[in-house]
């Protein structure tokens, strides 16, 4: 090895190389962000559009269906669903990953742009934004005062607060919640505007055209210059009365004669509360793929500094930080990796018992992890869960060369040789099977890096930074160590103290029953062999008893309850039930507050209301949020009149979901209706299914107002204007803008009082100006002459997706993992029959896991090829690579009895753990495979080189499995917050580490037995040059 060499006879050279790395390294650390998961960028786009008044099949038709029309067309997407509410339409367009999100934006901006043309003039402007509605708050503010109204503080948080929060770096949005703003309501008396003959438009028109001011011109005159004003604008509120909105005769009607000016508040829309208080709070929303952390970080000196300028009696209080979470699940897996080092340097110590030799290997962690950083700070990559968890697993992988290395070294300095000359025979002995070992590691880590779908996006810079890690410690120990080995001497070397003498003592013992059981194997070869497709095959029994999900649930300390009243109830009604959930799930010690919000964030609708728990710290409780779960939900069963759904959040993507989404397509929603309702009941016997709904509401009653379109014609009235009389009566029109001495605007809001628009009654009572009466008063219609009020009911919301409408049934999944229900849900699904143009198709983890299963597949047997490929090109030979690739088979009965034993599932985090182990159990074979063949050219007999072979690697083969696997017992154990979703992955790894070093130290020796049969005949067989049989053949002269 030139490299060894060079760094041998260039100490202080090698030694500042290290420095740099560490030193490189530390200050790129310094620079890293902190994010719980990678950035992946989903690029989804979000197009509300409003549409005050209208019922949801009208914006369907006048709306949503336009809009997805002219957006399907775009390249790239992926899904296209919509929401059509009552008043509001919401499209949803998903494209494939490879599209980035801005280009996404920009193109169905231009889509909407062209169909905008064709909409209603009463039709808001769209709205296009890059977030999903379902995104959760990562902040949310509560604000506080003992003296002031709820007005004041909505006001004073509207003015200041938010505007302050919306200047921090990539907030997407911040909204009230729980707010009243003020407002001057116009309160119309429909008794008086009959009595003077005076119409809603009337109203509106006088207030429009006269609280304004307009401009008039200049006039000059030498150096000076005037602009004329028509001043018109209302200065106090209560002059709005003083409005001259008609004349009757020669006399003025004015606008307190026909209505009453309030200087109030908006009407209550949504409700915000703290531990079943009533609260004023602010919700914060993220923008895209921006930092959690820094965002919140961000917030948080926003309100530190908003504190200080408020006034005293005003209090802001942070009630939910999801980036709280996240550091501390960072901070875990920090923690475990240092866990991790010190626990495999303790296993090199035990081995090598000699404080100088573990010094030397051990600096090829500090070094390797360093350098690592040094890469990921180049990649742009953040310090993520995934990057750290790289890192704590490589710990056992980076320590490895290093350990193999200098326990060479060591060896030859048994036989005597001086210090300088055994560092570099060790190193060329060892040389080309730590090669191979580490380009297997790497081999097995890029095709996980390049993996396609979300899967690759997350575990990129998880491959990345394994490879990179792995590279590096080659480097080291082939150079520092040697070059340590060469300059330092090491008493212990020739272990004479009492503890090396108990160790070798062991080690020997070892050594004896290990020869014992390869003697049987080799005299046995047949029957080792059928053993070993035994175990093999008897693995395949256990997945039935593991289960698999997509991604097992983090334990944040954090739950989101949903909560459903029927369809049609009140702000007060849902609020009230609010209150009796917020009560019952105080009584669970777990909790440690609770922060519920109605109509506003992730619950639309008067009837959906959200509420948050904040466990208490892990040490504080003995219930994770999945054990609550089930007895959260037990207790809430026993309130009437709600539909409750328990959810963790914290999955990959952000926002809360259900685990298991199930969507039926197809043109006509009554046969949906039936064909849902179908599935549901069978779906509810499934063991393990919990929290189904669908997102088909019941009808919602509707007060229809038809009118007769002789009678309506007769007195010159249509559709148009009785809608527009009504409207402004029932919806309110915000008709003017009035602007306070403290320079903000606010609305002016004409409608019926609150007690006027309480049921049929009050529709009856209203009167329409139409035309002219021969005297010249205006002529009064009423309703009853032109319309009958019936009551009727309609869809409450249609949902669509890929242009057909869709029904979609949701579930979570307690006490079974989500992909053995997912499969019960598929077996119901073939037995129901569907109509022609109707079908289902799976969303949520059911498709996630789906796609990522094929990913996971092809990055494995891409893998499986390429440490072929490599070991093949190393050993210069097709047949003894074979002999190494039966170790990977091996490492399957362990993978599934660790996780068995855990009783953890398999999912994305197990499945790379296994695609990882076939990086590492090569390595046993591969030291093995190269002291074999090192023998055979000496000219051993086969036995016995097998046996000279396995006793001389025991060893470092028990010393680097023992290694890795007390590297990756932190993260195994799993404690602390989010630890038990990624502990799985350290399962595999160490149930897959031990099965197969047991069974490689003596199922490759019996392979290689085989192979060197074969490879003997094939010699014989093919053995001639192609000079020879040129000789032969060459025709007689």
């Amino acid at each position: 090895m030139k490299l060894t060499q060079i760094a041998v006879d260039n100490p202080v050279f090698a030694t500042m190389m290290m420095v740099a790395l560490l030193v490189m390294g530390l200050f790129s650390y310094r620079q890293l962000g902190i994010d719980q998961f990678p950035n992946v960028d989903f690029p989804i786009v979000v197009v509300t559009t409003d549409y005050p008044g209208a019922s949801p099949e009208t914006v369907e038709s006048e709306i949503s269906r336009k809009i997805e029309e002219s957006v399907n067309a775009i390249a790239g997407l992926k899904t296209l669903t919509s929401r059509s509410l009552e008043g509001r339409s919401i499209v949803i367009a998903e494209f494939e990953l490879s599209v980035p999100s801005a280009v996404a934006m920009q193109d169905v901006r231009e889509k909407v742009q062209m169909v905008r043309a064709s909409f209603r003039p009463e039709i808001k402007e769209p709205l296009i934004q890059r977030f999903n509605p379902d995104d959760q708050p990562i902040v949310s503010i509560a604000v506080r005062s003992d003296v002031r109204s709820v007005r004041d503080l909505t006001t004073l948080a509207d003015q200041i607060i938010i505007k302050r929060l919306q200047t921090v770096r990539d907030v997407g949005r911040a909204t009230i919640a729980g707010g009243l703003k003020r407002q001057i309501n116009i309160e119309l008396d429909p008794g008086r505007m009959h009595a003077l003959r005076v119409g809603v438009n009337d109203i509106m028109r006088a207030i429009k055209d006269e609280n304004q001011n307009f401009p008039a011109g200049n006039v000059q005159r030498g150096n000076d210059d005037r602009v004329i004003e028509v001043t018109g604008r209302v200065v106090e509120p209560g002059d709005f009365a003083d409005l001259i909105v008609a004349r009757r005769g020669q006399a003025p009607v004015y606008l307190r004669q026909v209505a009453n000016v309030v200087d109030g508040q908006q009407e209550l829309e949504n409700v915000a509360m703290l531990n079943g208080e009533r609260a004023l709070a602010i919700d914060v929303v993220k923008t895209q793929g921006s930092n959690t952390i820094e965002v919140a970080r961000g917030v948080r000196r926003a309100v530190a500094e908003l504190q200080a300028s408020l006034p005293s009696d005003v209090k802001l209080e942070i009630v939910r930080d999801s980036s709280r979470g996240i550091q501390n699940s960072v901070d875990n897996v920090q923690q475990t990796m240092i866990e991790g080092g010190l626990l495999t340097i303790a296993i090199v110590f035990l081995f090598l018992h000699s404080w100088r030799s573990t010094v030397i290997t051990g600096l090829a962690l500090p070094i390797s992890v360093f350098g690592a950083f040094m890469v990921m700070a180049a990649f742009g990559f953040t310090l993520n869960v995934l990057t750290l968890m790289a890192l704590s697993l490589a710990i056992g992988i980076l320590i490895d060369d290093a350990i193999v290395v200098r326990e060479n070294i060591m060896r030859h300095i048994g036989f005597g040789k001086s210090h300088r000359q055994a560092a570099i025979d060790g190193t060329n002995e060892i040389g080309l099977a730590v090669l191979a070992t580490t380009f297997c590691i790497v081999a097995v880590f890029l095709p996980v890096a390049f993996m396609g779908g979300i899967i690759g996006r997350f575990f990129f810079q998880f491959g990345v930074m394994v490879s990179a890690a792995v590279l590096i410690s080659l480097f080291v120990s082939f150079t520092l160590d040697p070059m340590l080995s060469s300059v330092w001497y090491d008493p212990q070397a020739h272990a004479n103290g009492r503890f090396a003498r108990i160790v070798n003592g062991a080690q020997d013992k070892a050594n004896g029953v290990y020869r014992v059981v390869l003697a049987w194997a080799l005299r046995w070869p047949k029957l080792t062999l059928l053993i070993a497709l035994a175990t093999f095959l008897g693995s395949f029994a256990l997945p039935k008893y593991i289960g698999f999900e997509f991604v097992p649930q983090a334990d944040l300390g954090e739950q989101v309850v949903s909560i459903e009243t029927p369809v049609g109830s009140s702000l007060e009604y849902t609020e009230a039930k609010l209150r009796q959930v917020d009560a019952a799930i105080r009584e669970f010690p777990e909790v440690d507050y609770t922060y519920g919000t109605v109509n506003t964030g992730y619950a639309n609708g008067k009837n959906q209301a959200s509420l948050y728990l904040k466990l208490k710290p892990l040490k504080q409780r003995t219930r994770s949020p999945e054990q609550l779960a089930q007895p959260i939900r037990e207790r809430l069963a026993s309130i009437p009149g709600i539909l409750v759904s328990v959810n963790i959040p914290g999955g990959p993507g952000g926002g809360v979901q259900k685990q298991l989404q199930l969507s039926l397509q197809g043109p006509d929603t009554n046969v949906l209706d039936a064909i849902s309702q179908d599935v549901m009941k069978r779906a509810a016997g499934i063991r393990g299914l919990v929290d189904l709904d669908r997102n088909l509401k019941a009808a919602k009653p509707i007060l229809s107002v038809r009118l007769r379109r002789d009678a309506a014609s007769d007195l010159g009235l249509g559709s148009a204007a009785v809608a527009q009389s009504l409207r402004p009566l029932f919806a309110g029109d915000e008709t003017s803008l009035w602007r306070a001495p403290d320079g903000e605007n606010y609305m002016v809001m004409v409608r019926l009082p609150t007690d006027d628009r309480t049921g049929i009654a009050d529709l009856h009572r209203v009167w329409f100006t139409a035309g002219t009466e021969p005297n010249g008063l205006p002529r009064m219609v009423h309703i009853a002459q032109i319309a009958d009020v019936v009551t009727d009911v309609g869809a409450s919301q249609i949902n669509r997706r890929d242009l057909n409408r869709e029904v979609q049934i949701t579930a979570n999944v307690y006490g079974r993992s989500a992909g053995e229900v997912s499969s019960d849900l598929q077996k119901i699904l073939t037995e129901i029959k569907l109509p022609a143009g109707y079908r289902f198709v799976f969303g949520g983890s059911t498709k996630d896991m789906a796609e990522s299963a094929a990913y996971a597949g092809q990055a494995l047997l891409m893998a499986v090829i390429l440490i072929y490929l490599i070991l093949a090109s190393q050993f210069g030979s097709f047949l003894q690579p074979i002999a190494i690739m039966m170790s990977l088979p091996m490492s399957l009965i362990g993978v599934f009895l660790g996780l068995l034993v855990a009783g953890t599932t398999l999912n994305i985090f197990s499945a790379i753990g296994f695609i990882m182990l076939m990086g590492l159990v090569t390595k046993n074979a591969i030291l093995l495979v190269d002291f074999f063949n090192q023998a055979r050219e000496r000219g051993t007999p086969v036995n016995e080189a097998l046996l000279e072979a396995g006793t001389i690697r025991l060893r470092p083969i028990l010393m680097t499995t023992l290694a890795m696997v007390f590297g990756m017992l932190p993260l195994a154990l799993g404690l602390g917050e989010g630890a038990t979703q990624r502990a799985p992955m350290a399962h595999a790894v160490i149930g897959g580490l031990i099965s197969s070093t047991l069974l490689t130290l003596v199922v490759v020796p019996v392979v290689l037995v085989y192979i060197d049969r074969i490879s003997l005949w094939a010699t014989r067989r093919f053995s001639r040059s192609a000079d020879q049989m040129a000789r032969e053949h060459k025709p007689a002269e």
